[in-house]
């Protein structure tokens, strides 16, 4: 059996995906939040990455232990846009003598669109920690991507869960994707889109085979977007299928994604719980 895993270093967790034989055995997810304070000082901090090194180190060595012949990491805005990324990258090979590959904004919108749909045309956007991907492929050819710097813990740090900041932010930021030909149907990856589903779909536990495929319209991410934000983050984090880590910026991602619905005619998101991890697999060869 070959065995290979993935790691994605993002703005808010770290995740693990374990390949076996060209088939996903399972996803692991630890909340470290890298991107903690980057919008106010452009930096990392000392903290977050040791404790996010600490976390690649860990699944780096529970991947090893199970028989994986070859661990691949990647890092996405968190790294890329602060001044001091380097750093997280020489903590991560000191650790475990694991190279962290630093990717570009473009690189994880082809590799997001790639995990969620295969070879199939569509449109997808990726709501991250620090940054958001839009995407579209059209005859088999990428014919637009962007990437914009927002995301769920930049809005959280920036905007608190104020809802006319959060709502100010996001227009401004949504302006970028103007003329993205994307339709009124969107596809949706990112943990901010696959817990909405959840609650949406009512799971009491999740389920990524549920999650992929559910449909949300804008009416309902509208009454999702409000009844977050009146919520308190105790709330929000006793629902189920909050995973740890989520709940304190849930509602910003909300409202960011119903921003987008709104300001592009997006009528309807179809989610994904398929992403960058298996895309990023796919282009080594080792999914199918």
């Amino acid at each position: 059996m070959k065995r290979f895993a993935v790691i994605d270093v993002g703005s808010n967790s770290v995740r693990l995906m374990f390949v076996a034989d060209g088939k996903v055995l399972y996803k692991h997810l630890n909340t470290t939040r890298l991107g903690e304070g980057l919008a106010q000082t452009h930096s990392l901090s000392v903290a977050a990455i040791e404790r996010t090194a600490q976390a690649v180190a860990v699944f780096y060595e529970q991947a090893k232990q199970q028989g994986a012949e070859c661990v691949v990491a990647f890092a996405t805005a968190a790294v890329r846009a602060a001044k001091n990324g380097a750093d997280f990258v020489r903590a991560v090979k000191i650790l475990c003598g694991l190279s962290v590959e630093v990717i570009s904004g473009e690189e994880e919108a082809e590799i997001g669109i790639l995990g969620a749909l295969g070879n199939a045309d569509g449109s997808v956007i990726d709501v991250g920690g620090a940054s958001t991907e839009i995407v579209v492929k059209t005859g088999g050819t990428l014919v637009y991507k962007k990437s914009v710097d927002i995301g769920v813990v930049r809005l959280k740090d920036s905007c608190g869960r104020d809802k006319n900041a959060l709502t100010e932010r996001c227009e401004r930021a949504v302006q970028a994707f103007f003329g993205a030909p994307i339709g009124d149907t969107l596809y949706a990856i990112g943990g901010t889109a696959t817990t909405l589903a959840a609650l949406a779909l009512g799971l009491k536990e999740y389920d990524s085979s549920a999650v992929t495929g559910a449909k949300i319209t804008a009416e309902t991410m509208s009454a999702w977007t409000e009844k977050l934000l009146a919520a308190s983050v105790e709330q929000i984090a006793a629902m189920p299928c909050m995973p740890a880590g989520r709940a304190d910026v849930l509602a910003g991602g909300a409202v960011l994604l119903f921003t987008v619905m709104r300001m592009l005619g997006v009528k309807t998101l179809i989610v994904s719980d398929r992403d960058n991890l298996e895309g990023y697999a796919i282009k080594k060869g080792w999914l199918k």
